[in-house]
């Protein structure tokens, strides 16, 4: 792993170069380097291996099995599995009986960091912030210098918190992204029984809200925008969802179908963690025993549309399906959801490169990207098109798989064999 680059560093020429060192990218990387002689590098611009790294709250569990990993889907004998890094690192029997359903999610970052040191080329602290293609393929530039090129090109590149417009603008100190929270928690001490807002009610929000909880606040309240904080389906057939068979049958079907099948699927994913909510009502009865109150309140089908501070307070705006609403906190903690990163490529590249309707990259089944004037020169999109391959381009589930679908189209060749016949069910 190199974890920066010299400024005197030659352009290095590259069979494949991925933007980004996510989990996404170092399963490719895992199985390009174990199935090809050629050379991949992986660019970063976070100092060092990093996985929302600022929502690690103690306590956070992963929300997919441990099999589940940068690999084994596809290969399972690789060295770079979970199981062979919790044996690496002397870790296997004190995990086992922990009995954990699933792993913390900080596990899950040390057995990246892991993983990441034993690739070759992955380099962090690298921004690349322009991609260019000119004769020699795909070039890739960090503060104006030309890092790398590449015959082909893989975006990995990760999301950032979303603000609303109606929450901008509040005074940072006292209204702030849930990715912040952590960090503000000692100057936030002082207000224990102050009244705190969380907005959004995704996983992030339910993260944010515990972490508050244990800390010692008292006046919590959780807003969401649905009708109820509803938990991921976790039954069996649910989980037939997220396989290669299932994946396959969306691409039968018409853009407008598919879009409509992927959205009304959200509960079997875009949901909360049912053992974290479990915990969080289990804290909260605690604390009722404690207060005589509920230390936190949830307030489903609210959304909050704008607030501005009014003295030592915020004002919240909600509207709900009956009338609107009004809330006061000390502080508020937003947690509305993520967006994708825009890919910096530049003017040239981006007027040859094929969007959707909303300005997303056209992405086809092998995960390649349309654009005009190839000439054999790829470039394949991770995490980008979940109404185009289904709710599984859009989290952990088969990193492995599409990680091997890419490769089997990179090189036009099956290097990897992705076959899922035994299901149970006929999706038509």
């Amino acid at each position: 792993m190199i974890k920066d680059l010299p400024l005197s560093a030659p352009v290095t020429e590259y069979h494949t170069v991925g933007i980004g060192a996510g989990p996404a990218n170092l399963s490719l990387a895992a199985l390009f380097e174990s199935s090809t002689n050629q050379e991949i590098a992986l660019f970063d611009r976070q100092p060092g291996p990093a996985w929302h790294n600022r929502l690690l709250h103690s306590g956070v569990r992963m929300q997919t099995s441990w099999l589940k990993d940068l690999v084994s889907l596809v290969d399972p004998r690789h060295e770079l599995t979970f199981l062979n890094y919790l044996v690496t690192e002397s870790r296997l029997f004190a995990l086992l009986n922990s009995q954990f359903d699933v792993i913390p999610r900080l596990e899950y970052v040390r057995y990246l960091a892991w993983a990441s040191g034993r690739l070759r080329n992955v380099r962090y602290g690298v921004d690349v912030d322009k991609i260019s293609f000119g004769e020699g393929g795909f070039t890739v530039y960090s503060d104006g210098r030309a890092m790398a090129r590449s015959h082909n090109l893989v975006i990995g590149m990760g999301s950032r918190p979303v603000i609303p417009a109606g929450l901008s603008g509040l005074p940072p100190e006292r209204a702030f992204i849930a990715d912040e929270l952590a960090e503000r928690l000692d100057e936030m001490s002082a207000h224990k029984d102050a009244p705190v807002a969380v907005v959004g009610g995704g996983q992030t929000g339910l993260e944010a809200t515990m972490k508050l909880l244990g800390r010692g606040f008292t006046n919590i309240k959780w807003f969401g925008r649905r009708l109820w904080f509803d938990t991921i389906d976790d039954s069996p057939a649910a989980n037939d969802v997220y396989r290669p068979a299932h994946v396959e049958a969306l691409q039968r079907l018409s853009p407008v179908t598919r879009r409509q099948v992927i959205e009304r699927l959200n509960p079997t994913g875009d949901a909360l963690t049912p053992g974290a909510m479990r915990t969080l009502y289990q804290a909260n009865y605690d604390g009722l025993l404690e207060l005589d109150r509920f230390p936190v309140t949830l307030f489903p089908a609210r959304d909050v549309t704008s607030a501005e501070f009014d003295g030592e307070h915020a004002v919240l705006s909600c509207s709900t399906p009956e009338k609107p609403e009004e809330h006061r906190a000390k502080f508020v903690v937003i947690a509305t959801g993520r967006e994708n990163v825009q890919v910096p490529f530049d003017d040239d590249l981006r007027e040859r490169v094929e969007t959707t309707f909303d300005g997303e990259l056209m992405v086809d089944s092998d995960f390649s990207v349309r654009w005009k004037g190839m000439n054999g020169h790829k470039i394949f999109a991770l995490n980008r098109a979940r109404m185009a391959l289904g709710l599984t381009d859009a989290n952990l589930t088969l990193l492995p798989v599409r990680a091997a679908i890419v490769l089997n189209s990179m090189f036009e060749r099956e290097i990897f064999q992705v076959r899922d016949e035994l299901c149970a069910i006929n999706w038509g």
